[in-house]
């Protein structure tokens, strides 16, 4: 079975409760409450988008992140009580498109679900490709040297703005506004969002030949090697 999203949570009765708005405002969701019980689902059904709480009992959601994303780059938000700026960093860094802070809003929450959903299911059309590097815009597969690179929904977006306006130069508050939509997202979450996409397509991530940084000013795609 499909489903727009999936919520992980060991708190039943928050993720009950999520679950039974989204699928009354027209997110068709179902939630799990453990991580065994999450691998379990997605082995027989299909989601759009995974709302993942941090802590799961005796399950931890990092951990569940990073086998997830062994297999799916389907968007990954978090949900969680931690509020710190080093447990964002780490959501970020181990493949979280997103993180939404307890207690949260419900109508604030399925905005954001339903803008997620919107903005990783159009497909484009587009292709690029080199002898080294090809994306495809619409299957969202990237592949380095002829090896698929993983990557997150959002570092996919990220790679993909800056394909798309290669050769400029685009400011760091650019790419707040049109890749996050959101111009208050700070500079470590694009610098672990770079630093990723660098490690995944670049032939050498210390000496990036791709995603070029133009200290002062932001960053630039260089292709057409």
């Amino acid at each position: 079975m499909e489903y727009d999203c999936l919520v992980i949570d060991d708190e039943k009765m928050l993720a009950d409760s999520t679950v039974e708005y989204f699928n009354l405002s027209g997110v068709k969701a179902a939630a799990v409450y453990d991580a065994l019980s999450c691998q379990k689902f997605l082995k027989e059904n299909t989601a759009r988008l995974l709302l993942l709480d941090i802590n799961l009992g005796d399950d931890s959601g990092f951990k569940l992140c990073k086998e997830l994303r062994k297999e799916m780059q389907i968007p990954i938000l978090f949900i969680s009580a931690r509020t710190s700026d080093d447990d964002k960093l780490v959501a970020f860094h181990i493949g979280g498109d997103d993180y939404v802070e307890k207690p949260y809003s419900l109508s604030v929450l399925l905005a954001k679900v339903k803008v997620m959903l919107k903005r990783f299911g159009q497909g484009t059309g587009v292709k690029y490709s080199d002898s080294w590097l090809t994306v495809d815009f619409d299957s969202r597969q990237v592949l380095a040297g002829g090896n698929p690179a993983k990557l997150t929904a959002q570092e996919f977006k990220l790679l993909s703005y800056l394909i798309k306006n290669e050769n400029r130069v685009i400011p760091k508050r650019e790419l707040f506004e049109k890749v996050w939509e959101d111009k208050f997202t700070g500079d470590g979450t694009l610098n672990v969002h770079i630093r990723k996409i660098r490690e995944a397509v670049e032939r050498d991530p210390g000496k990036p030949e791709y995603i070029v940084t133009v200290w002062g000013d932001g960053y630039k795609f260089s292709g057409g090697r």
